[in-house]
C-alpha cells in the first residue's frame, strides 16, 4: 500500500512539474473496460505485404518502410468498436488492403521525395471484410466493405493533427459509427 501511494505522489509531482509525458509512460497498466470490450473484436490482416501502402512504401519511400500503422490500427479498431457492439455480440474483420492518405512524390528532391504529401487527391482507403456474430456464433451480418473519403480533408472527422493516423481513424469510425445494424 505504501509503495502504490509513494507511485501515485510520484506521478502526481512529475505531471506538475510538466512531465505529463513521462508520468503517463510510469503510470501501471490496468484493466480497463476498452480492455475488456476489445476481447469481441477480431481485427486481421490478409497479406498485408500486398497492401497498396506497403507497395507504395516499397517503391516510393524505403526508408519510411514500416508497418507499425497495421498494429496500431488494429487496437484503435478493436478497442473502438467493441465499445459499439451489445454484450454478447462479436466482430470479425479481415482488412483486404489499406492506402493511406497522403502520397509521395518522387519528383520533389533530396529528403523532400520521402515525406508524405497530404492533399485531396491522396484520400485514404480501406477494404476490408466483416462478421458480425451474436452470442450463439449465428452470423448475423457480413459483408465487403470499401471504406473511401474523398473529401477527408473538409469533412471535419479528423482527430488530433499531430496523429498520423487522423484520416484513416476517421475513416473507421464513420463505417463503425453506422453501428451493428447497419454496418
Amino acid at each position: 500500500m505504501k509503495c502504490r501511494t509513494t507511485l501515485q505522489l510520484l506521478l502526481a509531482a512529475m505531471t506538475l512539474l510538466g512531465m505529463p509525458a513521462m508520468a503517463a509512460a510510469a503510470t501501471p497498466p490496468a484493466a480497463t473496460a476498452d480492455t475488456a470490450t476489445a476481447a469481441n473484436v477480431t481485427v486481421t490482416y490478409d497479406q498485408p505485404e500486398k497492401f497498396t501502402e506497403t507497395r507504395k512504401l516499397r517503391s516510393l519511400a524505403p526508408t519510411r518502410l514500416d508497418d507499425g500503422y497495421l498494429k496500431t490500427l488494429k487496437t484503435y479498431i478493436e478497442t473502438r468498436a467493441g465499445k459499439m457492439l451489445p454484450p454478447g455480440e462479436r466482430l470479425d474483420i479481415v482488412v483486404t488492403d489499406i492506402d493511406r492518405a497522403g502520397s509521395f512524390e518522387p519528383w520533389r528532391r533530396g529528403t523532400m521525395q520521402e515525406v508524405r504529401i497530404i492533399k485531396d487527391i491522396y484520400p485514404p482507403r480501406i477494404d476490408l471484410h466483416f462478421r458480425l456474430l451474436d452470442a450463439s456464433g449465428k452470423v448475423i451480418r457480413e459483408g465487403e466493405r470499401k471504406l473511401r473519403d474523398p473529401g477527408f480533408m473538409s469533412s471535419g472527422g479528423a482527430t488530433s493533427s499531430n496523429d498520423s493516423l487522423r484520416y484513416e481513424k476517421a475513416l473507421l469510425d464513420r463505417w463503425l459509427r453506422k453501428g451493428p445494424d447497419q454496418l
